[in-house]
């Protein structure tokens, strides 16, 4: 029964390390296109958050200056 258990614990150690081998071979290099394209979405991401940001700073000064007058 130990001898089983230990070949059980071998097999799911070797069939965790496979897929870890695996996984770590799926990333591959982007083509620069690409690249450039990210980058861009993500400065574009960025300022739309910060307008976003500001519109929500504003809207609660202006809720709580409504609400001292």
């Amino acid at each position: 029964m130990k001898n089983k258990l230990q070949t059980l614990k071998r097999s799911i150690g070797a069939a965790a390390a496979v897929g870890v081998l695996s996984m770590q071979q799926a990333y591959a290099a982007l083509a620069p296109e690409v690249s450039g394209a990210m980058t861009d979405a993500k400065a574009d991401v960025v300022e739309l958050g910060g307008l976003a940001l500001i519109l929500i700073v504003a809207a609660a000064a202006f809720k709580y200056m409504r609400r001292a007058l």
